[in-house]
């Protein structure tokens, strides 16, 4: 019930733009191409993914913080204590598994391939606010493209194209870094290094 009551809440309300949170968005995949969760099957919806990284010093308590895409509906809400440094990585079967279990028309985290937005929010009393939000194009939602801060939470936001090279000319351009769910976000950080088909295939079998 308090779900339903905070879909309508954030459907109908201008969001209000909360204070620095240490928890941000980190990296976005929202065009897969393989099986990126590791169930066995590839599934376009199951396998977009969204990674969220404690920025603070301490334990963060993850109670009343969700993701939505650019609609503002909520897709997945999180639960647990996350910790200093830490990442939390949300496939699209998550999202799809919460919004079954709460009642929410289930969508997975529907990230648009022609452009859309990653959101997080954070619920606080009877106030919901934007935490966090990174609005993408198209060339950062083809195939298997990543777009994540470098360094992790505080960088710029690069793409992440060594899967699937982009060679054109709008921002951000391709880097040839490859996507790091779950892990460092190294890019930036050294040479970029175009990676071959066969090192790319040993990396992500």
């Amino acid at each position: 019930m308090r779900w339903r009551l905070l879909f309508i809440a954030v459907s109908l309300a201008i969001p209000t733009l909360a204070a620095a949170s240490p928890l941000v968005l980190n990296e976005i995949l929202a065009g897969p191409a393989r099986d990126w969760d590791g169930s066995g099957a590839f599934s376009s919806r199951d396998d977009e993914w969204i990674e969220v990284v404690n920025t603070g010093a301490t334990p963060l308590d993850l109670t009343g913080f969700f993701l939505s895409d650019g609609d503002s509906i909520p897709r997945y809400a999180f639960s647990g204590v996350l910790g200093p440094g830490e990442r939390r990585l949300v496939f699209g079967k998550d999202s799809y598994d919460w919004e079954k279990a709460t009642g929410h028309p289930a969508f997975g985290l529907s990230l648009g391939n022609s452009g859309d937005s990653a959101i997080l929010w954070q619920v606080t009393g009877s106030d919901t606010a934007i935490v966090d939000r990174y609005d993408y194009g198209s060339h950062e939602a083809a195939a298997d493209r990543a777009i994540g801060r470098s360094p992790d939470g505080t960088g710029a936001w690069v793409l992440m194209d060594a899967l699937n090279p982009y060679t054109g000319t709008l921002a951000p351009i391709g880097t040839g870094c490859a996507p790091s769910p779950g892990q460092p976000n190294q890019c930036g950080t050294t040479p970029v290094q175009r990676l071959t088909w066969g090192t790319v295939k040993v990396r992500y079998r």
